[in-house]
């Protein structure tokens, strides 16, 4: 399987639990790279726009109400066979089926305060990264053998 990329949200709860670090940590620990990383606040019009697909579902209104009440943080990850991986580490959408361990089973509540979110598809993948950021918004920080390498300081 070649390099992938996917988009993660840690969400509105993710942030106010103060575990956006342990999340982030989860996905370097099986060597994904994080290569485009930013903090915003969704604002309606970016709700509506980005989230445009479910509009008319029960669920749209009160999670534009939770996606918009706090920050969230974008995160663009890199890796072999990334939007597969990573949908196993965050586990089931709804917090309480989620396998023990997953992200959601540790820090999630229930189908929408889940605290994450991640692109679902290649398709999906490539538009939610390229909504939100600019190919050189996202860097590549180090060579994989940089630890290696011999500096002078």
């Amino acid at each position: 399987m070649s390099t992938e990329r996917t988009l993660i949200i840690i969400k509105p709860d993710g942030i106010c639990k103060r575990v956006i670090g342990k999340i982030i940590d989860r996905f370097e620990t099986v060597n994904f790279k994080v290569i485009g990383l930013k903090m915003i606040k969704l604002t309606d019009t970016i709700y509506n726009d980005f989230y445009s697909i479910h509009k008319g579902k029960f669920f749209f209104e009160p999670y534009r109400e939770f996606m918009t009440s706090a920050p969230i943080v974008l995160c663009v990850l890199e890796g072999k066979n990334v939007i597969q991986e990573v949908r196993k580490i965050i586990g089931n959408t709804d917090s309480r089926k989620a396998e023990i361990g997953t992200l959601r089973n540790l820090y999630g509540l229930n189908d929408r305060r889940n605290i994450i979110h991640a692109s679902d598809s290649p398709n999906t993948a490539k538009f939610e990264i390229d909504y939100f950021f600019k190919e050189k918004d996202m860097l590549n920080y180090c060579d994989d053998d940089w630890m290696e390498k011999k500096t002078k300081i």
